[in-house]
């Protein structure tokens, strides 16, 4: 099952998902941020911050946010990731777990280095100010 979701993640990010997150998403999913404290709880704001990240990620130069490696075990996926950001390089990781349904219920994203950090913590700042 969590090979399908995951699938299913790669061609949502790529634009080619019908339905995007809603089908991804329980309605009781939490997402993590590597710049907020608090968890963010439910799938219209996980939702927000995931549209909000992915084009903060994945919105520079193309071909710049790639997945490079994967591992998949049980009800849980983790992703790295490359990309770079106002010229600033971003290494991350995707910890994506699923419930029974094969919903994604915990969402989690961490990140290096510190100036990486920043740069996206700005953009995201900006874009979820903005609505997205």
């Amino acid at each position: 099952m969590i090979e399908d979701v995951i699938a299913r993640w790669h061609r949502y990010l790529a634009g080619e998902l019908p339905g995007g997150l809603e089908e991804l998403l329980a309605d009781d999913v939490v997402f993590y941020s590597p710049v907020v404290y608090t968890p963010q709880r439910g799938k219209p704001v996980t939702t927000q911050y995931l549209e909000a990240a992915s084009r903060a990620l994945a919105g520079g130069p193309a071909g710049a946010f790639r997945y490079t490696k994967q591992v998949l075990s049980g009800d849980t996926a983790v992703l790295e990731f490359e990309t770079t950001v106002e010229g600033k390089y971003v290494n991350g990781v995707d910890i994506i777990r699923l419930d029974q349904t094969g919903r994604i219920v915990e969402f989690r994203v961490m990140m290096r280095p510190l100036q990486g950090i920043q740069v996206v913590h700005e953009q995201m700042g900006r874009r979820l100010a903005a609505g997205g």
